[in-house]
C-alpha cells in the first residue's frame, strides 16, 4: 500500500480528538487490506474518508457519494479495480464501526455480501466449484482448499466446534495459538469465489473485539494484510516429498503482534517455502 495513502490519516493519530483518531484507524484498516488483492484506492476515497474521520458526513454519506462518483467516471483501467477497492473500503470502514455481531456461518456469508454485493455476482454465497490459486511463495503451488461439496459441512463443524471451546484454561500464548488455528481452518475452506481474506479479516477482528480484545492493534491489518494473507498460506500448505511442513508460526508472530503488543519481524520473504533463515530471530 502507498505510503503516501496511508499517511495521510497520520495527523488525525497525532493531533485529532480521541473520535477521529478511531475513525482513522478504521479507515486505514479498511484501506490497508485491500493490499491483500494488490488494490490501490483512489484519492477520491481518501478524500471522502477524511471528510467522515472529521465529521462532516456520515459512513452512509460516504458510500453513497462514491456509488454516485463511479455512475458518472468512467475507470479508464478496469484492471486496476479501483472502484472495487472504494467501495470494499467504505464497507469495510461501515462494518468496523458497528458494535453488533454474531459468531455464525450466517455473520460469515453476510460480511461477503455487505462487502462485496453488486461487484461480485456470488457475493455472500457459497462456491459450487472447485478451486486453486497459484501462491509465489509456493513456488506456484497452491494450497489445497475445500471441495465444493463439503463446504457447507465443514463450515457448520468448524463453527460449532470453536462455539463451544472454552479458553478459561488457556495462558496468553495458547489463545493465540488456539485463534490462529481457528481462523486458518476457516481460511482454508474458502468458502467463497474471490474475497475470502478480506472476509475473514473482518470477521476476526470482530470475533476478537467479542473475545475481549477492544483494543486490537488493527495497524497491522492495514500494514501488513499481504503477510497476514501468506501466514494463512503457509498454515494450509504441506509438501511432504519436499520436506515442507504446514505451519502456524507466522500466523502466530502475526497475531502475537496485534494481540500482545509483541514486535516480531513480518517480512513477505521469510514466507517463501524456499527461504533460507540465516539469521536466528
Amino acid at each position: 500500500m502507498s505510503d503516501i495513502i496511508m499517511d495521510s490519516f497520520e495527523e488525525y493519530f497525532r493531533q485529532g480528538e480521541p473520535n477521529q483518531a478511531e475513525k482513522a484507524k478504521i479507515w486505514k484498516t479498511a484501506i490497508g487490506l485491500q493490499q491483500v488483492d494488490g488494490l490501490v484506492p483512489s484519492a477520491y476515497l481518501i478524500d471522502t474518508a477524511k471528510q467522515n474521520i472529521e465529521g462532516n458526513i456520515s459512513i452512509e454519506d460516504v458510500k453513497q457519494r462514491i456509488d454516485n462518483y463511479y455512475l458518472h467516471h468512467t475507470v479508464k483501467d478496469p484492471q486496476t479495480r479501483t472502484e472495487e477497492a472504494d467501495k470494499v473500503s467504505a464497507r469495510i470502514a461501515e462494518i468496523l464501526s458497528e458494535q453488533a455481531f454474531t459468531f455464525s456461518p450466517i455473520e460469515y456469508l453476510s460480511i461477503h455480501r455487505r462487502l462485496f454485493q453488486e461487484l461480485y455476482h456470488h457475493a455472500g454465497k457459497i462456491r459450487d466449484y472447485n478451486i486453486t490459486k497459484q501462491e509465489w511463495i509456493l513456488n506456484g503451488e497452491t494450497v489445497m482448499y475445500a471441495s465444493a461439496e463439503s463446504i457447507q459441512a465443514t463450515l457448520e463443524y468448524d463453527f460449532e466446534v470453536e462455539k463451544k471451546f472454552l479458553y478459561n484454561s488457556l495462558n496468553k500464548q495458547e489463545i493465540i495459538e488456539h485463534i490462529a488455528y481457528f481462523i486458518s481452518s476457516l481460511w482454508q475452506i474458502h468458502i467463497f469465489g474471490e474475497g475470502n481474506t478480506r472476509t475473514t479479516a473482518v470477521f476476526l477482528i470482530k470475533y476478537l473485539r467479542k473475545l475481549g480484545y477492544k483494543e486490537v492493534n488493527n495497524d497491522l491489518f492495514a500494514e501488513h494484510s499481504f503477510y497476514f494473507r501468506n501466514s494463512l498460506v503457509r498454515a494450509n500448505y504441506e509438501d511432504l516429498s519436499k520436506g515442507i511442513h504446514r505451519t502456524e508460526k507466522y500466523l502466530i508472530y502475526f497475531l502475537s503482534n496485534l494481540l500482545l503488543g509483541e514486535n516480531n519481524t513480518l517480512r513477505n520473504r521469510e514466507l517463501h517455502v524456499n527461504y533460507i533463515d540465516t539469521i536466528s530471530k
